[in-house]
């Protein structure tokens, strides 16, 4: 298994919704990440914050797939991409030192 960094960020149309809209797709997405990580998908999600620790528009993805192909097949089925609310650059990662548990 090969780890991959899925890194977003919101589109207009995502900042455009008023602040109920956005929570109800911010939690559609964490419902998609509890159950990947329910049917034993190693991940861990979260969002960027800037220097004054406020929320910057976007967010991570880390989680382990068997090649690239199937790493992208599973990030599209993201609410959060599916709907269209997000820009996203995916990314194998190689780690070097160190280890995670998500």
């Amino acid at each position: 298994m090969a780890w991959f960094i899925k890194q977003e960020t919101f589109t207009a149309a995502m900042t455009s919704l008023s602040a109920e809209d956005r929570l109800i797709h911010r939690n559609a997405h964490r419902c998609w990440v509890e159950a990947q990580r329910n049917s034993g998908v190693a991940m861990a999600s979260g969002f960027l914050v800037d220097d004054q620790h406020n929320p910057g528009g976007g967010g991570l993805l880390v989680f382990e797939a068997s090649c690239y192909e199937s790493a992208e097949a599973l990030i599209r089925d993201d609410p959060m991409i599916s709907r269209n609310l997000v820009t996203w650059t995916l990314h194998e990662w190689n780690p070097v030192v160190g280890s995670l548990r998500a």
